[in-house]
């Protein structure tokens, strides 16, 4: 008997070589010996794919590499591990089976046939009073529901689901040509290992129904666009009686006509006439909680900032309450009667002849574009 080939070699493996590196060598050497890739050769590729599964057999158990890296082969002899080997086609194909079942989709655990249900989104929309206050809506979602009538399980009052006579309750099937062999989700019961054989007649054994549910949403002060709140298991029910999902509901805050949220901080345009931004005086201007009174100082220019401190808007997680900043926009007069627009001449005369003390920025100006030229 011609003697064996030392399994490291076998492998192309250091002695030292990690259980990770085992296997990620086992897998490279068995495709590339494997008999269906060796088809100029597929005897010799037999011979050399069943040492490379021994090889790993022994070197992947740590008894067994153990054994055999104290006392070599005599230290594993067939006998001593229950007639491990194998033969045929079948060999090779519950070895592609367990190898490579991630590359080919295959594996051997079942899958459950119990299945949350999915998670279901709903796109609110509030307005910035709702949204800072705090409000409670109801809302109506089309969602499927489980079934009344079965109970979600999809069998018929008085009945149960039988072991899928495909599959035999393994949940997979195996395709099988040549030494090639590769797993597959059963196409009978999709991979539960379970079928019914006399359905629910109201919801045809799907275990769920269409309906629509009506819910209250307590939205909390604060909230802004983008925001999300989650409704546990509100969302699809489950499948053959497996959890529900939950249902998030999406905020997304109205324009206003007023107003310009930027995180606590809120943003209002606010006209003034001529002689208020001349003389300075005082205005009213709204905030969410009613009007107050904003002092306007004497030649005050347009896009001047205000803020008034504590007007803004409470964060829904926390922190101090933002403010209202108010821009004042000068609003030049329009429709001037003729005895207006004579004041107004006379106005600009006067203050042609104070020269730069009434209007520095525009003399400013034009100095700049002086020197520009």
């Amino acid at each position: 008997m011609a003697e064996k080939e030392d399994f490291y070699k076998l492998l192309e493996l250091d002695k030292n070589a990690s259980d990770a590196e085992i296997k990620k060598s086992y897998k490279r050497m068995a495709m590339k010996y494997h008999p269906d890739r060796n088809s100029d050769n597929p005897e010799a590729a037999e011979v050399k794919f069943k040492q490379i599964k021994e090889a790993y057999e022994v070197l992947s158990d740590p008894k067994k590499r153990s054994a055999y890296d104290q006392f070599g082969h005599a230290g594993v002899d067939p006998s001593m591990r229950g007639g491990a080997g194998f033969s045929g086609a079948e060999g090779f194909g519950d070895i592609f089976g367990d190898v490579f079942g991630d590359i080919f989709g295959g594996g051997r655990q079942q899958r459950s046939s119990v299945q949350r249900g999915s998670d279901l989104r709903y796109n609110l929309e509030l307005s910035l009073e709702q949204a800072v206050a705090g409000t409670e809506v109801k809302i109506r979602v089309p969602v499927l529901i489980a079934c009344d009538e079965c109970n979600g399980s999809g069998a018929k009052k008085g009945s149960s689901p039988v072991t899928c006579s495909t599959c035999h309750g393994h949940g997979q099937v195996r395709m099988q040509q040549g030494f090639f062999s590769v797993q597959q989700t059963c196409p009978i019961c999709h991979g539960s290992g379970k079928q019914i054989k006399d359905p629910c007649r109201k919801c045809h054994g799907q275990g769920r129904l269409q309906d629509t549910k009506t819910l209250s949403v307590k939205v909390p002060a604060g909230v802004d666009t983008g925001d999300r709140i989650r409704l546990a298991g509100e969302g699809e029910a489950g499948q053959r009686g497996g959890q529900a999902g939950d249902l998030y509901v999406q905020i997304q805050v109205k324009d206003h006509a007023i107003f310009t949220r930027d995180n606590a901080d809120l943003y209002c345009e606010v006209p003034i006439n001529f002689p208020t931004a001349c003389l300075g005086g005082e205005i009213e201007v709204p905030t969410l909680d009613g009007k107050v009174k904003l002092k306007i100082p004497a030649e005050s220019q347009t896009g001047k900032l205000f803020r008034l401190r504590g007007k803004g808007v409470k964060p829904v997680r926390g922190g101090a309450v933002g403010d209202l900043l108010c821009r004042v926009h000068i609003e030049t007069p329009v429709n001037l009667t003729k005895e207006q627009t004579q004041l107004i001449e006379q106005l600009q005369d006067s203050l042609t002849g104070g020269g730069k003390q009434h209007s520095p920025q525009e003399h400013s100006w034009i100095d700049k574009v002086k020197s520009f030229f």
